[in-house]
């Protein structure tokens, strides 16, 4: 497994951290795991007021219900919780991170379909929002925008893991990308609206 993580290490989006606020499933939580894990998302932030997952990222690795959904995932897989949406806003704050939420809904000042953004910021966070009551405007508000997937039949939302693995692919192929014509870094950021 050493070896394997050695040959994906430059396929990893560096400061590249997707949020989860207040999941509800471990099933759902394991296989966002997963996801990060297989598309090379650099951390995982969960947003846990309930206290349902452990606090030491030691434990967490060792917890069966994250480690079957994930495929052992977890254990090679960067995940800090949170005990408020507040903690983890000044968190990204202070390190410089831009955040933008997901939602199948119309909120916050920037609203935008996910393949018509621009994501290689240098320091960018993704918001996921609870299963049942989706993203907080508490995180809308301190986004930049409010990314959508485009839906094409009657339903309005998908499974928090599936959104997931479909927003977190179009971010990490853009990032990866942006990353290889541009080994030097960035002068500026972006914004999140492509020109």
């Amino acid at each position: 497994m050493r070896k394997k993580a050695d040959e994906v290490k430059d396929l990893r989006c560096k400061n590249l951290i997707a949020v989860l606020e207040e999941p509800t499933d471990i099933k759902n939580i394991g296989t966002v795991v997963r996801n990060i894990n297989a598309l090379g998302v650099e951390k995982l932030y969960i947003v846990d007021g309930k206290k349902r997952l452990p606090e030491n990222w030691e434990e967490m690795r060792e917890r069966k219900s994250l480690l079957k959904p994930s495929v052992s995932a977890i254990k090679w897989s960067f995940v800090k919780t949170f005990s408020s949406t507040e903690e983890c806003i000044k968190h990204l704050e202070k390190n410089r991170f831009i955040s933008i939420a997901t939602s199948p809904h119309t909120k916050g000042k920037t609203n935008l379909y996910l393949q018509n953004g621009d994501y290689t910021q240098k320091r960018l966070a993704v918001w996921f929002g609870n299963e049942a009551r989706g993203i907080s405007d508490l995180a809308v508000e301190n986004s930049k925008a409010c990314v959508q997937i485009q839906m094409a039949g009657i339903i309005e939302s998908m499974n928090l893991a599936t959104s997931t693995g479909i927003v977190l692919y179009e971010i990490t192929k853009q990032r990866r990308e942006y990353q290889a014509e541009n080994k030097r870094g960035r002068k500026n950021d972006p914004e999140i609206i492509a020109e």
